[in-house]
């Protein structure tokens, strides 16, 4: 369990520097330059997705409570909502000018989707903290931005492309999810 745990700090960790520390930001970017800055805080995410990887097969899953069957569908609703806000994060789109940070969202939704669907204890801490660091990220990043500046709309084609791919990243996530996860979608 401190694997898992120690992967999940240093992912959150390594993410709100920029919105919580911009000092020790600057301070990195000063040290390194932006190629040294990237390099390092991509090599400290692929660490932390290693020990989150690493730390969740390595625990014996043991259940803190029981899903309610009668969630399933919400829960699975959730995270398709979750991946289209995902997308749109990358996108032009007109759920951009109803949710200031869609991939934020998305992973919060993920999190909470996950919970409702899964109750042992390695699936309580990491879809727990990482709803958690979103919601925290979030927070962080509206202190430090202050006023949302909004984007226009964009066309109803852009907005048509922006939900098949959506539409395609979760056809593909339901196709790999036994792959990546050992466990079906349904």
């Amino acid at each position: 369990m401190l694997m898992l745990f120690l992967g999940i700090l240093l992912f959150a960790g390594v993410h709100l520097v920029p919105s919580l520390a911009p000092g020790l930001k600057a301070s990195w970017l000063g040290r390194l330059g932006e190629g040294g800055y990237k390099g390092t805080f991509s090599l400290l995410l692929l660490a932390s997705f290693a020990l989150i990887i690493f730390g969740w097969r390595s625990i014996q899953p043991e259940f803190v409570y029981m899903p309610a069957p009668a969630l399933h569908l919400l829960a699975l609703a959730i995270l398709a909502l979750a991946f289209v806000l995902m997308v749109v994060s990358n996108r032009s789109s007109r759920l951009r000018l109803l949710v200031r940070h869609p991939q934020l969202s998305g992973v919060a939704l993920w999190g909470i989707g996950h919970l409702l669907l899964n109750g042992e204890n390695r699936s309580v801490l990491l879809f727990g903290a990482m709803a958690a660091w979103a919601i925290a990220e979030m927070v962080a990043i509206n202190a430090r931005d202050g006023a949302w500046i909004k984007d226009a709309a964009p066309s109803w084609v852009a907005e048509g492309v922006t939900l098949v791919i959506a539409a395609v990243v979760i056809a593909v996530v339901v196709a790999l999810h036994p792959w990546l996860s050992g466990m079906p979608v349904w």
